[in-house]
Protein backbone atom coordinates (compact mmCIF):
# COMPACT_ATOMS: atom_id res chain seq x y z
CA UNK A 1 0.00 0.00 0.00
CA UNK A 2 1.41 3.37 -1.04
CA UNK A 3 1.71 6.10 1.58
CA UNK A 4 1.40 9.74 0.54
CA UNK A 5 2.34 12.71 2.70
CA UNK A 6 0.71 16.06 1.97
CA UNK A 7 2.67 18.97 3.41
CA UNK A 8 0.96 22.36 3.50
CA UNK A 9 3.03 25.48 4.11
CA UNK A 10 2.39 28.87 5.66
CA UNK A 11 -1.04 30.50 5.77
CA UNK A 12 -2.80 27.47 4.30
CA UNK A 13 -4.46 26.98 7.69
CA UNK A 14 -6.38 30.17 6.77
CA UNK A 15 -8.02 28.67 3.67
CA UNK A 16 -11.71 29.33 3.46
CA UNK A 17 -11.16 32.78 4.99
CA UNK A 18 -8.03 33.95 3.22
CA UNK A 19 -8.67 35.69 -0.11
CA UNK A 20 -11.36 33.23 -1.27
CA UNK A 21 -11.42 34.86 -4.72
CA UNK A 22 -7.84 33.57 -5.18
CA UNK A 23 -7.70 30.45 -2.98
CA UNK A 24 -11.31 29.29 -2.97
CA UNK A 25 -13.85 28.72 -0.24
CA UNK A 26 -12.77 25.29 0.98
CA UNK A 27 -10.99 25.02 4.30
CA UNK A 28 -7.77 23.08 4.68
CA UNK A 29 -9.69 20.41 6.58
CA UNK A 30 -12.12 20.05 3.67
CA UNK A 31 -9.28 19.75 1.17
CA UNK A 32 -7.57 17.13 3.33
CA UNK A 33 -10.84 15.19 3.58
CA UNK A 34 -11.24 15.20 -0.20
CA UNK A 35 -7.67 14.00 -0.60
CA UNK A 36 -8.18 11.28 1.98
CA UNK A 37 -11.25 10.03 0.11
CA UNK A 38 -9.40 10.02 -3.23
CA UNK A 39 -6.39 8.23 -1.73
CA UNK A 40 -8.68 5.60 -0.22
CA UNK A 41 -10.24 4.92 -3.64
CA UNK A 42 -6.70 4.37 -4.95
CA UNK A 43 -5.94 1.98 -2.09
CA UNK A 44 -3.41 4.32 -0.51
CA UNK A 45 -2.82 5.81 2.91
CA UNK A 46 -2.61 9.59 3.14
CA UNK A 47 -1.44 11.81 5.97
CA UNK A 48 -1.43 15.60 5.97
CA UNK A 49 0.60 18.17 7.88
CA UNK A 50 0.52 21.96 7.96
CA UNK A 51 2.89 24.45 9.51
CA UNK A 52 3.63 28.13 9.28
CA UNK A 53 7.22 27.44 10.36
CA UNK A 54 9.97 26.71 7.86
CA UNK A 55 11.96 24.44 10.17
CA UNK A 56 8.94 22.26 10.90
CA UNK A 57 8.28 21.89 7.18
CA UNK A 58 11.92 20.87 6.64
CA UNK A 59 11.66 18.31 9.45
CA UNK A 60 8.47 16.91 7.91
CA UNK A 61 10.18 16.52 4.52
CA UNK A 62 13.17 14.76 6.09
CA UNK A 63 10.96 12.39 8.10
CA UNK A 64 8.83 11.60 5.05
CA UNK A 65 11.85 10.21 3.22
CA UNK A 66 11.79 7.03 5.29
CA UNK A 67 8.05 6.72 5.97
CA UNK A 68 6.27 7.64 2.71
CA UNK A 69 6.32 6.78 -0.97
CA UNK A 70 5.62 10.32 -2.22
CA UNK A 71 5.09 13.89 -1.06
CA UNK A 72 2.66 16.52 -2.26
CA UNK A 73 4.09 19.85 -1.15
CA UNK A 74 2.42 23.24 -1.17
CA UNK A 75 5.23 25.44 0.13
CA UNK A 76 3.08 28.60 0.06
CA UNK A 77 5.16 31.77 -0.05
CA UNK A 78 8.30 29.76 0.77
CA UNK A 79 8.09 28.63 -2.87
CA UNK A 80 9.77 31.80 -4.00
CA UNK A 81 12.71 32.14 -1.66
CA UNK A 82 13.26 29.21 0.73
CA UNK A 83 16.49 27.60 -0.34
CA UNK A 84 16.30 25.62 2.90
CA UNK A 85 13.06 23.94 1.73
CA UNK A 86 14.58 23.44 -1.71
CA UNK A 87 17.61 21.76 -0.19
CA UNK A 88 15.38 19.55 1.98
CA UNK A 89 13.51 18.35 -1.10
CA UNK A 90 16.81 17.80 -2.94
CA UNK A 91 18.14 15.72 -0.04
CA UNK A 92 15.43 13.04 -0.09
CA UNK A 93 14.79 10.09 -2.38
CA UNK A 94 10.98 10.05 -2.52
CA UNK A 95 9.36 12.02 -5.34
CA UNK A 96 7.82 15.40 -4.57
CA UNK A 97 5.16 17.22 -6.57
CA UNK A 98 4.90 20.94 -5.86
CA UNK A 99 1.28 22.12 -5.76
CA UNK A 100 -0.38 25.54 -5.72
CA UNK A 101 -4.05 26.44 -5.56
CA UNK A 102 -3.62 29.55 -7.70
CA UNK A 103 -1.68 29.89 -10.93
CA UNK A 104 1.53 31.41 -9.57
CA UNK A 105 2.61 32.34 -13.10
CA UNK A 106 -0.45 34.54 -13.63
CA UNK A 107 -0.05 36.52 -10.41
CA UNK A 108 2.42 39.07 -9.03
CA UNK A 109 5.80 38.85 -10.74
CA UNK A 110 7.56 37.85 -7.50
CA UNK A 111 5.39 34.69 -7.47
CA UNK A 112 6.47 33.53 -10.93
CA UNK A 113 9.69 31.87 -9.78
CA UNK A 114 9.85 28.72 -7.68
CA UNK A 115 13.10 27.66 -6.07
CA UNK A 116 11.47 24.28 -5.34
CA UNK A 117 10.43 23.38 -8.92
CA UNK A 118 13.93 22.44 -10.06
CA UNK A 119 14.21 19.64 -7.49
CA UNK A 120 10.57 18.47 -7.59
CA UNK A 121 9.25 15.76 -9.88
CA UNK A 122 6.79 18.32 -11.22
CA UNK A 123 4.60 21.30 -10.44
CA UNK A 124 0.83 21.68 -10.62
CA UNK A 125 -0.78 25.08 -10.15
CA UNK A 126 -3.92 27.00 -10.89
CA UNK A 127 -6.62 24.38 -10.41
CA UNK A 128 -7.71 25.26 -6.89
CA UNK A 129 -8.11 22.28 -4.57
CA UNK A 130 -8.12 20.03 -7.66
CA UNK A 131 -4.37 20.76 -7.96
CA UNK A 132 -3.83 18.36 -5.04
CA UNK A 133 -6.01 15.67 -6.63
CA UNK A 134 -4.15 16.07 -9.92
CA UNK A 135 -0.94 15.41 -7.99
CA UNK A 136 -2.45 12.16 -6.68
CA UNK A 137 -3.32 11.16 -10.24
CA UNK A 138 0.20 12.04 -11.38
CA UNK A 139 1.63 9.77 -8.68
CA UNK A 140 -0.76 7.02 -9.73
CA UNK A 141 0.74 7.21 -13.22
CA UNK A 142 4.32 7.40 -11.93
CA UNK A 143 3.81 4.36 -9.69
CA UNK A 144 2.27 2.43 -12.60
CA UNK A 145 5.27 3.26 -14.81
CA UNK A 146 7.64 2.11 -12.06
CA UNK A 147 5.80 -1.21 -11.90
CA UNK A 148 6.09 -1.66 -15.66
CA UNK A 149 9.81 -0.87 -15.57
CA UNK A 150 10.35 -3.51 -12.87
CA UNK A 151 8.82 -6.23 -15.06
Amino acid sequence: MKKIYVIHGPNLNRLGNREPDIYGHLTLEQINQQLQEKATTLGWELDAFQSNHEGKLIDAIHEADTHYDAIILNPGAYTHYSYALRDAVASITVPVIEVHLSNIHARDSFRHHSVIAGVAKGQISGFGSASYELALLAFQQLFALEEIERM
